[in-house]
């Protein structure tokens, strides 16, 4: 399968088993792939992209790799999550 066939948010929902709402806010913190507008009014997903991100997921429940987050702390009123 080509890593360019896009997919639209039905499609999205379905292999992620995600909400609308909750697939546009982890887009928003950038722990999702963003999709790509296709026209005015139409957008979608690379499935490639998709399939990679449920792939991190199943290797952070099997233990080969691990969520970590590291805080910068600029100043004592100013934190900066990097991950």
């Amino acid at each position: 399968m080509s890593d360019l066939k896009v997919i639209k948010l039905a499609t999205v929902k379905e292999l992620t088993a995600l909400s609308a709402a909750s697939i546009y806010r982890l887009m928003k913190k950038g722990t999702f792939p963003k999709q790509i507008k296709l026209a005015e009014r139409s957008s979608a997903w690379f499935l490639g992209e998709i399939n990679d991100w449920l792939e991190k997921k199943k290797n952070i429940r099997d233990g080969g790799e691990s969520l970590s987050i590291t805080l910068m702390i600029d100043s004592p009123s100013r934190v900066t999550k990097i991950t």
